[in-house]
């Protein structure tokens, strides 16, 4: 197995504690240590011998960001709704049934070239880690076509198909939420590590959420849920009550959502790009993080309401708008997207975690937010890989 060493690194964050009181366990004049995909150590002080060497020149480096929501399996474009929302037409969930239609005449190499751009635009801006949704198809084929295209680019994907209503079945969700949850969910289980559906009006209420996840988690799926994003509702709680993984959006919270959040393993997922782009008010992160919460961002990468797969915008945005430090918002992008999937293995630069790395073209993790709209990553490591 080849040994790479990164060496002469500025300052490095690792997430690791043991290194730092800080939330990013924060290292100066470092090196790093790669074994094939995984970390094998972590040093100051003189690099050891490596089969090849990578020269930080002083660089800072990070871990790699994990993108923990994300819909990259579409077809279409909605760039004329998105310039309506900016002329002053309100957010509604409904404009996802014109990608839905998009997505269903599209073939899977159209799908497929669409999707591994994305993913490669994603991993030149530090991403290394993505999760991604079905959720466009609305069909048993269809979502779970949606799903298999998915697998080619992660091993972390999500059943969606509680996403919308089809036109369809419109006037009828009860009966769309039973061919959810039998076979559709039949198709789709195979190819999917988690389910999720999209509490909030428009789409699905508490109680058709509540027998979707049910029925994905004795298919042996673990949960997921959009939730409170374009107001107060119950789904915070529910996601809670049920041990999801995430919740997200998080959009509107109340002291009881806070209170919910803060005694649970449930990460409250914030998608501040979906917030930018919808004319939405931020959450306040701030607040659910000093509640004892754990927070995390992502794209939300989508072609409706979050066409960007930039984690450096989203966390320049958390910083701005939504109260979190710097050192916050690099945690909560790359070990608060790692708790969200359950994955202690990516996330942190420590001994045995998957070898992701982020070289920036900046000193500090901080300018990530100080010079925002800026490429400054210089080169990613993903699973022992050099990108540039």
């Amino acid at each position: 197995m080849t040994s790479t060493v990164v060496e002469a690194i500025g300052l490095l964050v690792t997430n690791d504690p043991d290194w730092d009181a800080g939330p990013g366990g924060v290292v100066r004049d470092a090196h790093v240590v790669l074994d094939g995909d995984r970390i094998a150590a972590v040093g100051t002080g003189r690099a050891p011998a490596g089969d090849q060497r990578i020269d930080a020149s002083g660089r800072c480096v990070i871990p790699g960001f994990v993108d923990s929501h994300t819909h990259l399996v579409f077809a279409g474009d909605r760039s004329d709704e998105f310039a309506a929302r900016m002329a002053g037409r309100p957010y509604e969930a409904g404009g996802i049934r014109s990608t839905v239609e998009a997505t269903r005449a599209a073939d899977d190499e159209r799908l497929r070239r669409t999707a591994h751009r994305l993913r490669a635009e994603a991993r030149a801006a530090g991403v290394t880690t993505v999760e991604i949704k079905s959720g466009y198809g609305l069909t048993a084929d269809h979502e779970a076509r949606l799903l298999r295209l998915g697998r080619e680019l992660t091993e972390d994907t999500t059943f969606l198909g509680a996403h919308v209503v089809p036109p369809e079945f419109e006037g009828r969700a009860d009966d769309y939420v039973a061919l959810v949850c039998g076979p559709m969910l039949t198709a789709c289980a195979p190819h999917a590590d988690w389910i999720d559906a999209f509490c909030e009006r428009g789409a699905f209420d508490a109680d058709q959420c509540r027998a979707v996840l049910e029925a994905g988690r004795r298919m042996g799926l673990g949960g997921r849920l959009h939730a409170n994003q374009l107001g107060p509702g119950p789904g915070v709680r529910l996601a809670v009550e049920l041990d999801c993984a995430s919740v997200d959006h998080c959009t509107h919270l109340d002291d009881g959502d806070v209170a919910a959040l803060a005694g649970s393993d449930t990460v409250a997922t914030f998608l501040p790009a979906s917030d930018f782009s919808t004319r939405q008010p931020y959450p306040d992160a701030r607040r659910v993080l000093d509640a004892g919460a754990t927070v995390a961002l992502a794209t939300n990468c989508n072609p409706g309401s979050s066409f960007t797969t930039s984690m450096p915008f989203c966390i320049a945005l958390a910083v701005r708008e939504m109260g979190l430090t710097p050192d916050e918002a690099v945690w909560a992008a790359t070990a608060g997207g790692a708790a969200a999937l359950r994955r202690p293995d990516v996330g942190r630069i420590v001994p045995g975690a998957r070898a992701d790395l982020v070289l920036l073209d900046a000193p500090s993790h901080l300018h990530l937010a100080y010079r925002p709209g800026v490429p400054l990553v210089a080169a990613t490591i993903e699973a022992g890989h050099l990108h540039r």
